[in-house]
């Protein structure tokens, strides 16, 4: 007969062994396979399939893309919009894949990592980069072995089935990321941008965005957290998060990836956002997700290339400005927002687009969203709205003055980063130059206007619309951002 002391202290070392190799052996099992995604390898496989699918083409498929921000709810909620993300990458080719994910149950400071063997999903085995494993560790002293803090952990593991089907014959480094402060950040970014210098590395960001607020204030807030992705301002979505004006539950991953990106010069492109109220149609409270990708700054987004579908033809250049001048003129009379559909599937883009007012040949207003986060048609709409009552510089546009008012849009490209002003071609690039959390913007066409020299345009940028020194712009440690816009006006 086994004595009750025995059976139990054989239980305990059994655990304890099956923990060791769960740890040290080959594998790590799914957790939520079955709950966030299919379990059975068929059906998973037709549903991501389904997902890519629906993406359409990406134009980011032809940047040389180096990391990825992605949602990691279940595949109903948020797959669709993750696919945007992998469809861009699709059938590119990457050493290495270093995964970030937050930490949902486990509360600890640092980063854990998972340092060998492999990871399973009903797709087969995704082996672990050891030795990029083993280099991070004596990069960054807070990245500690803990495989306690992957057991149950989704936001990781919903990445893996995604990369199965775009990807071959990568590794990964995985990592969950517990508390942390910005220059726990700022050190992990550096030591991956070190980490990539010997392989083809993309770095992922699991995250997901605002969490049950009702379906238009999420947006708001999402809007603000995706501004800062796109124009890769991490110190600018640190301290708003701080505040509560944006969310992300993944923000300390977000941050670093902001960070990686800066330091190998990336840019930044946002390619779908959505919120779970466009699934389910429950606007009570929804949770946001979106995919945006960050590529080697040399390249140009497809879309955006001369003679591609950004371009405007002259119908839907009228008809923007036909939903600007009517967008003002029932607020301004009415004080109600402007009902309007439109079915022109590039009026429907998401691109960033200012509009500028001008009254008896002055400047009257001028307001913008430098990232699209809805169609282009309804930006247009309440961009004009917002020039014609919400600029500081102005009061309240009066419906006396709707007879005498000019309306201009810019349709802007995505920003992309330089090193120099030298690459600045006045009268075609727009400029955003952000120091610390400073920035300010000027269209491309302020250089033609004022006729100013570079160096007057810089330096105005700076000081008038940044609040920086006049030569700020000089300094290493001030950032440029070009964007090009494409410019059309009612006397036109």
């Amino acid at each position: 007969m086994i004595k009750p002391s025995y059976l139990r202290f054989s239980l305990t070392l059994l655990v304890l062994n099956f923990a060791f190799l769960s740890f040290a052996g080959d594998v790590k099992y799914p957790d939520v396979a079955g709950a966030f995604y299919p379990a059975d390898p068929v059906q998973l496989s037709q549903q991501i399939e389904s997902y890519l699918e629906r993406s359409g083409p990406q134009a980011a498929a032809a940047l040389d893309i180096r990391a990825l921000v992605c949602p990691h709810a279940g595949y109903q909620y948020s797959g669709p919009v993750a696919a945007f993300g992998y469809r861009a990458i699709q059938g590119k080719t990457y050493d290495t894949v270093i995964i970030i994910a937050p930490s949902h149950h486990l509360d600890f400071n640092g980063v854990a990592i998972w340092p060998r063997g492999a990871f399973k999903t009903p797709l087969g085995e995704v082996a672990v980069d050891e030795e990029s494993c083993s280099r991070l560790k004596g990069l960054d002293p807070s990245v500690k072995d803990m495989p306690e803090a992957f057991d149950g952990e989704h936001a990781l593991e919903v990445q893996l089935p995604f990369l199965q089907k775009v990807l071959k014959d990568f590794k990964i480094v995985p990592l969950i990321m517990g508390r942390f402060a910005f220059s726990d950040s700022e050190l992990l970014a550096h030591s991956l941008a070190l980490l990539s210098q010997d392989k083809k590395t993309l770095l992922i960001a699991s995250t997901d965005l605002s969490h049950y607020h009702p379906y238009e204030e999420a947006r708001e807030l999402d809007k603000r957290a995706l501004y800062y992705i796109e124009t890769l301002d991490a110190e600018g979505l640190y301290q708003q998060a701080k505040l509560g004006s944006c969310e992300a539950c993944g923000i300390g991953g977000v941050l670093s990836c902001i960070l990686y990106a800066r330091e190998l010069g990336l840019g930044s492109q946002v390619l779908k956002y959505a919120n779970s109220g466009d699934i389910t149609f429950d606007h009570s409270k929804v949770v946001g997700y979106a995919s945006a990708a960050m590529y080697k700054s040399g390249d140009t987004p497809a879309s955006l290339k001369e003679g591609e579908k950004s371009m405007l033809d002259q119908k839907q250049r009228q008809r923007l400005l036909e939903i600007a001048r009517q967008s003002i003129e029932s607020y301004v009379k009415a004080g109600k927002r402007l009902e309007v559909e439109e079915a022109d599937p590039i009026l429907n883009e998401e691109n960033g687009a200012f509009v500028t007012i001008h009254e008896k040949g002055e400047l009257r207003g001028c307001i913008g969203n430098m990232v699209g986060r809805q169609p282009l048609y309804l930006t247009i709409r309440d961009m004009a709205v917002e020039a014609a009552v919400n600029d500081p510089r102005f009061p309240s546009m009066k419906p006396s003055e709707l007879k005498d008012i000019e309306i201009e849009i810019s349709v802007l490209s995505p920003l992309k980063k330089v090193n120099s002003a030298d690459e600045i071609k006045m009268g075609e690039h727009g400029v955003m130059v952000r120091g610390g959390f400073q920035n300010g913007v000027f269209l491309p066409q302020v250089a033609i206007e004022t006729g100013w020299s570079r160096e007057e345009f810089l330096s105005y940028l700076c000081s008038e619309k940044a609040g920086l020194p006049a030569d700020a712009w000089k300094d290493k440690k001030t950032e440029l951002y070009i964007f090009t816009a494409e410019v059309f006006s009612e006397a036109k």
